[in-house]
């Protein structure tokens, strides 16, 4: 127990920052979601309809990315961080491949925006705000690798700050641009997006140049033409991060599907489902940074052939989401009417809210147990067998269970949320029983499991 506490004070001194950082983004989309919905429920719901499209492409880029995190903190943990250069230059091609697709393919599907079923005014509305948010992917691409880089160096505290700097503008901004205050253009939810993209360039900017001037990172930190030699390396963590893409797609794009199952019941469902999502994902970005900090700090112990201190890290690592993720569902269980109250004053949209936030309490423990040993088998380069798991888990469970509770039982949103609960359930059991195997399988010799 003393060295499992041990190990859990090394991984949240690394994992704090990190969590803080994915909170202070999910703060911008809150800002947003928040500040979108005083304009009424049709702007509600094309902010939650664009966030649920661009959400699958962009966690897909954040998986892919990921491997930034795995190979630079390898080079870290064995005490040659110039392995890391090369590394750093395939991830910025990479990130600039990612944003340019995840733009061009939202141009290309634009105009069959209604194949996907949402109320007329919805799809009405929707068309800039969708657009500008999609360009900014790029900033938001670059800003990973630096974030990822830092982390893998451990020195996650700086990108937070600057994150967080963003997060302030992006609401200041929005003040001015969605209202029209001190003589702007009250420009509505289109200003909403400009603001966003505003904000995400500067903070690109600004986690970019801190690497790149500081002294304790600068021996891993590319000099000079950052895409030049980038191809090989940008193949390579391609490899390694496709896999940790396809995993992440496959999760994301079963909860936008049940958002898309929400536009078909109706507006309010809709709306009520942005806010119970938005609080779901708020919480789901602390076991994430537990997740990433354990794949640092696994692949640290890789990297200086210590495997023996692996175990303690995981197995610590998912108790503590474990316990992080309960405080959160009492939360969800007590307070959900509040919660809600703070996003709208309609109260049918409170209402329904409230019961989605019930449903999210029940599945908080299981979607922490499922991101971290995930984070945990990335770690270890383990990545392949993950990923079919949780495309079995998202397609083969969410979706069916979502759709037949939701329209063949005849239980509307409870029945979408249903499906969340089931598949994320059966997702926490096998990803858990993955970790359990592989240091089963664990090899004599312990820098390496096999």
């Amino acid at each position: 127990m003393r060295l499992l506490l041990a190990e859990n004070r090394r991984t949240l001194a690394l994992a704090v920052p990190i969590m803080a950082g994915h909170i202070g983004q999910m703060l911008m989309g809150l800002i947003d979601t928040v500040m979108v919905a005083r304009l009424g429920v049709v702007p509600l719901g094309a902010c939650a309809f664009a966030n649920t499209l661009l959400s699958m492409p962009l966690v897909f880029g954040f998986g892919i990315l990921s491997a930034v995190s795995v190979r630079a903190a390898h080079a870290h943990g064995s005490g040659n961080p110039g392995d890391a250069r090369p590394v750093v230059r395939g991830g910025f091609l990479l990130a600039l491949a990612l944003g340019l697709l995840v733009g061009l393919l939202t141009h290309l599907a634009l105009p069959f925006i209604a194949v996907f079923g949402q109320p007329q005014a919805v799809n009405a509305a929707v068309g800039g705000y969708l657009l500008i948010c999609a360009w900014s992917a790029i900033p938001v691409f670059f800003t990973t690798v630096s974030k990822n880089y830092c982390e893998a160096f451990v020195r996650p505290w700086p990108p937070f700050w600057i994150m967080l700097a963003g997060v302030a503008l992006n609401a200041v901004l929005n003040w001015l641009l969605i209202f029209g205050n001190l003589g702007f253009p009250a420009m509505g939810l289109e200003g909403a997006a400009i603001a966003t993209l505003i904000a995400r360039l500067l903070t690109a900017i600004g986690v970019w140049c801190y690497p790149a001037f500081s002294k304790r990172l600068r021996d891993g930190w590319p000099a000079g033409n950052f895409l030049a030699d980038s191809l090989r390396p940008a193949k390579i963590l391609a490899k390694i991060g496709l896999p940790i893409g396809t995993m992440h797609f496959f999760e994301v794009s079963g909860f936008a599907i049940g958002a898309l199952m929400m536009g078909w019941i109706g507006l309010v469902p809709l709306a009520a489902h942005q806010i119970a999502i938005t609080c779901a994902a708020m919480t789901f970005m602390v076991p994430l940074g537990l997740s990433q900090a354990l794949s640092v700090r696994v692949g640290h112990a890789r990297g200086a052939g210590r495997m023996e201190t692996a175990r303690p890290i995981v197995f610590g690592g998912i108790g503590l989401a474990v316990a992080i993720m309960s405080v959160f569902a009492l939360v969800f269980v007590f307070g959900g009417r509040a919660i809600a109250a703070g996003f709208v004053a309609d109260p049918e949209v409170i209402a329904l809210s409230a019961q989605l936030l019930l449903l999210a309490a029940v599945f908080q423990v299981f979607d922490g147990i499922q991101i971290v040993s995930s984070g945990a088998l990335r770690g270890l380069e383990d990545t392949r067998v993950p990923m079919l798991l949780c495309i079995l888990s998202y397609w083969f469970v969410v979706f069916p269970v979502s759709y037949i509770a939701a329209f063949v039982i005849g239980w509307g949103a409870w029945g979408v949320w249903l499906g969340f609960v089931v598949g994320l359930g059966f997702a926490a059991v096998v990803l858990f029983a993955r970790v359990l195997k592989k240091f089963a399988q664990a090899s004599p010799n312990p820098s390496r499991i096999d």
